[in-house]
């Protein structure tokens, strides 16, 4: 089966007994000493906040938490979920009347303390964030967040030597090694200290050699100081291991036409911040995403500024498919940050995920219009117009794309690739194959490619052979992959292999239940090996799953009277794809 849809192309735990995403019980507690009539309301609120907080949609669940606090005021449970739900929905300012009432409950709430100490912190009242942080354990314990936040806390107060001494607790695996060096350099570069700034960034990338953000700090550092030479060289290094990264294309730029290039992070809220995202990307890794989304929306409380941090908040989301929460926070990046452009390209991305074509070809023409040169635009724009199976103009957009690429590169071979299936798809095969060549040419062992190239000729009935040892090779190389063994199924089934067809048919179904086409090859194969019965019980799973449209009749007709006057024409006898039959 050939698949036409694109692939897209681009902790430490605080929340302590309790998470805004929480199961869907109603504790008694909540409901006690309510009215029939107000217990109903709080119980409705309180679940329809915890079906919010489970469909990853905070600003929805901290309403509700909210809503349902209004009718069981003071009720700790609910207060500290409206809390961490407003925190997760960036409601920050708003957050902190609740984190006050929690703190007063007792000492040990660890997120609202966290939270008054980040306040602190934006308004420089450090002194009073060194004393906050210290109920989460401070300078004297082993607390990661605490330890960090201390540490720029002190620097704040011009107190260089505290700070990194209390930095210098630090202990752990590698990465904790490369966090503590790493902000211990932007504390001395802050301080003015330049040798102990070099050595430490140096120990830092020693550890972390491909992290982006120690490398664009180091580099600003190293020109700042006079060492252009070096700025250069780590720019370069990273991008040839890392091409196309907007913030170092943007650095390397500055830094050869003698651009001033100031420090990464000036001030102690931005250390603070880069504190936080620090540990966001970490918890991340670790599958905390909650964690590191609070981390992240306290990050850009304390710096709006981080563009890297909204970028990561919004591939959080994205990873959980909570495309509106995504585009939010790419919408949180900077006007002026390099990294503007391609968030821009997400957004539109991430309305084609929503189904949302006409904003997303919109939007992406918009992008055009400010960035008439940029390839990835075009395809972006090509893979909003497949989407929404306009493959004519798809084609044109990728054509515009390949036109702005230069010649061609094995990194193009999916452009190639996307313009042949479109080609494809609106009927202009001699086109769509000479693209399809030139993918394989230039990734000769592409799966995607064998898969769609051989399914096409094997369905046109033509190069027989050579098709059939592409469907096979592609296999070989995804074995898992519903689709491609599908199309090697689909190929048995045209060559009158139908003792084969099945087999393989039936791998694929179980590997891809739900597809429409899978299940209506598969009813083929079963007519023509006698299981009729299974053949319509197949065709009606095929027409229950919103085939193509143009599929649909054929299915319905198979239903009503089987195949009884089919005849499958020979391979040499087939001229064009039949999109009919499913391919």
């Amino acid at each position: 089966m050939v698949h036409w849809l694109r692939t897209s192309r681009t902790a430490i735990l605080l929340v302590a007994g309790f998470t805004a995403f929480g199961g869907f019980g109603v504790p008694a507690a909540i409901a006690k000493n309510q009215t029939a009539s107000s217990s109903e309301t709080l119980s409705g609120d309180y679940l329809s906040a915890a079906v919010a907080g489970a469909d990853h949609d905070p600003q929805a669940a901290s309403k509700y938490y909210r809503r349902a606090l209004a009718l069981d005021k003071g009720n700790p449970d609910l207060m500290e979920r409206a809390f961490a739900s407003m925190l997760s929905a960036g409601e920050i300012d708003g957050s902190f009347f609740y984190a006050t009432k929690l703190q007063g409950r007792g000492p040990h709430n660890t997120l609202a303390n966290l939270a008054l100490a980040i306040r602190a912190i934006k308004t420089g009242d450090f002194r009073q964030a060194r004393d906050l942080l210290a109920k989460l354990g401070g300078a004297d314990s082993s607390d990661v967040t605490a330890l960090a936040l201390t540490a720029w806390s002190e620097a704040g107060m011009g107190h260089t030597q505290k700070a990194l001494a209390t930095l210098a607790k630090l202990k752990g695996a590698e990465s904790i090694g490369a966090y503590r060096a790493y902000h211990t350099a932007l504390i001395d570069d802050l301080a003015g200290n330049v040798d102990d700034a070099r050595k430490s960034y140096k120990e830092a990338q020693d550890l972390e050699p491909s992290t982006m953000r120690l490398v664009d700090a180091r580099a600003r550092f190293e020109a700042r100081t006079g060492d252009i030479a070096e700025a250069k060289r780590l720019y370069g290094d990273f991008e040839r291991s890392a091409p196309r990264n907007p913030l170092i294309k943007q650095g390397l730029a500055d830094v050869e036409k003698g651009a001033a290039t100031p420090r990464l992070i000036a001030t102690p809220q931005q250390g603070a911040a880069e504190a936080l995202f620090g540990l966001a990307a970490s918890s991340g890794r670790e599958g905390e995403d909650f964690a590191a989304i609070l981390y992240l929306r306290l990050a850009l409380f304390l710096d709006p500024s981080n563009g890297v941090a909204a970028v990561t908040l919004g591939e959080i989301y994205e990873r959980d498919k909570s495309y509106e929460q995504a585009i939010a926070a790419y919408g949180e990046v900077p006007a002026n940050s390099p990294l503007r452009q391609s968030t821009d390209l997400q957004i539109g991305l991430d309305l084609v995920a929503l189904e949302k074509y006409d904003d997303a070809v919109a939007h992406m023409h918009k992008v055009i219009e400010n960035h008439p040169d940029d390839l990835e635009a075009y395809a972006a724009l090509g893979d909003a117009l497949r989407a929404n199976k306009n493959f004519a103009d798809a084609a044109d957009a990728y054509g515009k794309a390949i036109d702005l690429s230069g010649p061609p590169t094995p990194s193009n071979w999916l452009l190639y690739y996307d313009r042949g299936i479109c080609l494809e798809r609106s009927k202009q095969w001699p086109k769509a194959e000479a693209d399809l060549k030139k993918a394989l040419e230039l990734s000769p062992d592409q799966p995607l490619v064998l898969n769609y190239l051989g399914y096409s000729w094997v369905d046109q009935g033509m190069n027989i052979d050579e098709a059939f040892k592409m469907l096979r090779r592609a296999v070989d190389l995804r074995p898992k992959d519903g689709y491609v063994i599908d199309s090697l199924g689909w190929a048995y089934y045209r060559m009158g292999r139908y003792d084969d067809a099945v087999h393989t048919l039936e791998k694929a179904i179980e590997l891809k239940p739900n597809d429409a086409t899978i299940n209506n090859h598969l009813g083929d194969a079963y007519w023509h090996v006698g299981r009729k019965l299974e053949a319509t019980f197949q065709w009606a799973h095929a027409r229950d799953m919103q085939p193509e449209p143009e599929d649909l009749p054929g299915i319905l007709k198979k239903i009503e009277t089987g195949m009884l006057d089919d005849k499958p024409p020979t391979p040499q006898a087939v001229s064009e794809p039949s999109k009919a039959d499913g391919g």
